[in-house]
Parts: structure tokens; sequence; C-alpha cells
């Protein structure tokens, strides 16, 4: 018997082929265009290879789009380290947020932060570890890589995780190359002051700009015996200005300081010509970061969170609600109604169905 035909549109033409699977297959194809004067050269002289082509895309029928923006959205200025210099100057808040893929870094940027921070705290909110410290550079790289697909304005900064710079400054450099080549971030952070300004050097003496990273540390949270507070002390609060004048000196271009009594965090940030980005450090610092699945509430209720961190939505509870009552239509048979089906004619399933009733499994194979 002969297969029935399957309908592929080639750009402007409909071309009927037939297909052994009966399986219709949604496909985008391209059709080149040659133009009219191009075409007329090439037939006046033949060995002419030089065309002018147009591409004309079919309707994509999948399950699925790309996220992407609307073609009607508008874009912002992408932001540069000039940009964030500027800000600093006008003494304008930086915003700053983490992302850990290619969903959490669209929204971030198309609500309008100014920077995204592929953190290693990923290694908890996206792979279920225990802590920051398990997170490989290649973990990193994937991550950060995911993250720059969806930015289209933010500036971008990976994370070095522990292990991967620590070892000497040339280890740090190779990183933050991968960093940097593979992820396409902007710049690298690492966690360190006096001890790492070799480090920041040897990274920033290669180009790649560094955001240093002062305070609590949760790489080294074993060593700080646990995750506590730093700078408490006359003595703490005198090492942390250390470390933040080390970094900056080093060629730092910014600086978190992580878990600081805000009025200290405010005199460094006074005494530093580079601006400073808080996390549990009051609101005297030129700019603040979260862990995005902490402020919007994506986490289970019960879940520890730090003093620092605000609930700004109930990103869980709604995800929840919409799940169950997706689970419930689907044992209702209420989902997916009609408005979620492709029409078909009528009397192509008629036909459809007497070929069925009139033929053996088995010969319809043939």
């Amino acid at each position: 018997m002969t297969p029935s035909p399957v309908l592929r549109r080639f750009g402007s033409s409909l071309r009927t082929i037939h297909h052994p699977s009966r399986k219709v297959l949604s496909v985008t194809v391209y059709r080149p265009v040659i133009s009219a004067s191009a075409s007329a050269s090439a037939s006046a002289s033949p060995t002419t290879t030089t065309t002018t082509t147009t591409t004309t895309p079919q309707t994509r029928w999948s399950s699925h789009a790309p996220m992407g923006p609307a073609s009607s959205q508008q874009t912002r200025k992408p932001v540069t380290i000039s940009t964030l210099r500027n800000m600093y100057k006008k003494n304008e808040p930086i915003a700053m947020l983490t992302a850990h893929d290619f969903p959490s870094a669209f929204v971030a940027d198309s609500a309008g932060m100014d920077m995204v921070l592929v953190g290693d705290s990923l290694a908890m909110v996206a792979l279920g570890m225990n802590d920051t410290n398990a997170v490989t550079l290649d973990d990193m790289v994937l991550h950060c890589r995911s993250v720059t697909r969806a930015v289209r304005s933010a500036f971008v900064v990976g994370d070095l995780p522990m292990g991967s710079y620590e070892v000497s400054p040339q280890q740090a450099v190779q990183s933050s190359i991968r960093l940097v080549k593979e992820g396409h971030v902007q710049a690298v952070k690492l966690e360190g002051g006096v001890d790492f300004a070799s480090t920041i050097k040897a990274v920033t003496t290669a180009g790649i700009p560094v955001v240093a990273h002062i305070g609590l540390t949760p790489q080294r949270q074993n060593a700080l015996g646990g995750f506590r507070a730093q700078g408490k002390s006359v003595a703490g609060a005198l090492k942390l200005l250390d470390d933040a004048y080390a970094v900056q000196e080093a060629g730092a271009f910014m600086v978190v300081l992580e878990a600081i009594p805000a009025e200290i965090a405010a005199i460094i940030t006074k005494k530093l010509r580079i601006p400073t980005i808080g996390i549990g450090a009051g609101d005297g610092c030129s700019g603040q970061v979260l862990v995005q699945i902490d402020m919007t509430g994506n986490f289970e209720p019960g879940r520890h969170l730090p003093k620092f961190v605000k609930k700004y939505a109930n990103v869980w509870e709604e995800t929840k609600r919409g799940i169950e009552q997706y689970r419930t239509e689907v044992k209702n048979r209420q989902y997916p109604a009609k408005e979620h089906t492709y029409a078909i004619d009528e009397e192509h399933v008629a036909e459809f169905q007497r070929l069925v009733d009139e033929q053996s499994p088995k010969k319809r194979q043939e």
C-alpha cells in the first residue's frame, strides 16, 4: 500500500514527500532565495560564484520555544566596568543578584539587575550539595555558560570555586581564563584578602577584572568556625580594613563584604576607592547582592535563612500550587482541553480511522 503523504513547506513552495514511518515530523526548513540580479549575473557568466541570498524561515511547530525577549521588548545598554564606576562616582547603589542557569539569569536581567553573579552557592541551590566547597571549576564553567546565554545587559561575574586558585597565582590565572573563554563571564570573583593579594594582582595583570570577597568567606567556613559574622571586635575590624586595602591595591575593581556589622562596613566603604557590595553588611555599602532563591522564596517552608535575607516573593508556594492543580486536572481529564490541541480536518480523521480499521497491524507495516 502506498504510504500516506506528509507535507512540508520549502520556502514559498509546497512539496509532497512520502514518509514510510507515517510520522509527521515538524521541522524548520530554510530555502535560499537568490535575487534576480544575482541570477541574471550567474546566467551571463557561468564562472561567477558570488550571490545575494536571504533565508525564509518556516513557522516553528515545537512544543516549546527558546526563551528570549519579545521582538518589541526594549533592551538596556550593556553594563560595563565603566558603567559601574560611573554609578559608584554618582553614589548610585549597584544591584547584584545571583543566577545559576538560563531561566534564573534571564529573569534577573529582565528585572534590571546591574550585575549577575554566578556564585558557587549554586552548589547548594542548584546541585543539591552540602556546601560550596563541593562544586568544581567544570561545574562553574557549565553554569556560567548557561547564564551568559541569557544575559543581554547585566555585567556577569563568575565565582572561582575552592581548589581552582589557591595553589598558586598561575593556577588562578588559568582558572580565570577558563571562566572568561568558556563561561563567557566578564569578571571573576575570588575569596581572600591580604593573603591573596598576589593572586588578584596576577589575574588582573592577565587582563581579567576581579571582584574580591572578604569578611565571611564561605569557602573557608571551617577555618572560621562556621558561618559567623566577622569584624565584631576592634582587631577583627582592623583586619578587614587591611584586607580591603590589600585587594584594592592588588587591582580588584570591586569587593564583596559579607556578614560584617553595618557600621564597620560603612567605614571601610568610605575609606576605599572601589565599590563595595554588601551581603549582610548594612546599607552603607556601594551596592547589595543576594542569592536569588533566598529572596524570591523559592524553597520549602522551614528552611533556615541567614539573618540578612529579605523574602520578596513566595515562588515555592505559587509553583507548588500550579503543579498541584496540573496534577489534579490530569487525573480528572480536565487537561488538555480543546484549546490545547492541534486542529485537523474531520475528513482526514475519518479516512485515517477507516484505513486503520480495514488493515491489520502487520499489513500496515509492509
